[in-house]
């Protein structure tokens, strides 16, 4: 009875471990409380590595020496097939290429508000080159304000936004340099008819008709209460990445890449755009929140782009943790893709 029982108990701990680190395979990626769990890969590798040692402890004990050995196995392959996993999406570079003169440079950083200065947001993305900025969280007047500190420092960029409410987190902000072309913010995305669902994504269409698309995206958080909601942003940005269309998307999409499963279209992780950080040994570092280290934490900001582009690198900026906001900046090279 007791070697049923252990057997039992086995099968139910293989399949807890199944579920928890390949929620795609079950179609459960997406849905509570699965869809938070797998947000924090490197703490589930490190809790079934603690597991496994206390398995091993307990196999001691000689009666449940056998139930416990067989623990230690299955708690021993969660954590290797997580920390794989992890392995595979980067665990993290801090060098960007040098620029070329077709390079473009995108940072996205949800900047929780006023927590983030504009100064500070503006002497970063300075630093950093960038050509496009996705600024979540930030309303315009913030983002006007970091649009004249960046061009008093000679990286002069237009501002654009939508806006949903009168909250800072339902404002979102982009800033895009002159060369890039004439932007402006298309109708649907600014009035909300076509948007994502609680907080507001906004949409940049180059008024020449040469430059790309530009998306930036926020998703509302898989809460209880808004996972509904949450799936369908997911959708809308999925959608946002069709076609032939030329596009960056970058933003706070509150997923990580585990949570796009089965949203990707032709090779792409959403529709068919991809995600750079992946692509260029970031797709591990977490981006939320600041109070864990970056490896412990969650990748969901991203910056997502259609086969026009290739990644030649990124950088999640760690330097910044006591900034104000609780995500970390991201900052990304691409090149056209030949």
């Amino acid at each position: 009875m007791l070697r049923l029982f252990g057997l039992l108990l086995t099968v139910l701990g293989a399949i807890a471990v199944a579920v928890i680190s390949w929620p795609q395979f079950f179609r459960l990626e997406r849905d509570l409380p699965i869809a938070q769990l797998v947000s924090f890969r490197a703490l589930i590798a490190v809790g079934f590595a603690a597991l496994f040692v206390l398995a091993l402890f307990l196999a001691v004990v000689r009666p449940i020496r056998a139930l416990a050995l067989s623990l230690a196995f299955v708690f021993l392959a969660g954590a290797g097939v997580n920390g794989a996993i992890l392995a595979s999406r980067g665990l993290g570079s801090q060098t960007l290429p040098e620029q070329t003169e077709t390079s473009v440079r995108v940072m996205t950083w949800n900047t929780a508000g006023v927590a983030t200065s504009a100064d500070t947001i503006a002497q970063t993305a300075v630093a950093m080159d960038a050509d496009i900025v996705t600024l979540p969280e930030t309303t315009i007047e913030t983002g006007t304000a970091v649009a004249v500190s960046m061009g008093e420092l000679g990286h002069p960029m237009w501002a654009h936004h939508t806006q949903s409410g009168e909250w800072d987190s339902e404002s979102t902000t982009i800033l895009i340099s002159p060369d890039l072309g004439d932007y402006s913010v298309i109708e649907s995305s600014a009035d909300g008819t076509s948007n994502t669902s609680t907080l507001p994504s906004a949409v940049a269409m180059p008024n020449s008709g040469d430059g790309p698309i530009v998306v930036a995206a926020h998703a509302v958080a898989p809460r209880e209460d808004y996972m509904p909601q949450w799936r369908g942003d997911l959708q809308w940005l999925a959608d946002q990445c069709a076609g032939d269309a030329n596009v960056i998307m970058a933003g706070d999409f509150n997923a990580t890449v585990d949570h796009m499963s089965g949203l990707g279209v032709d090779g792409g992780d959403l529709g068919q755009c991809t995600d750079t950080a992946a692509a260029t040994g970031n797709g591990a570092i977490g981006t939320w929140s600041t109070a864990l280290p970056a490896l412990a934490g969650a990748p969901i900001d991203h910056v997502m782009v259609s086969a026009h582009w290739t990644a030649t690198g990124s950088v999640v900026l760690q330097s910044l943790d006591d900034a104000g906001s609780d995500h970390r900046p991201l900052v990304v090279q691409l090149e056209p893709y030949e």
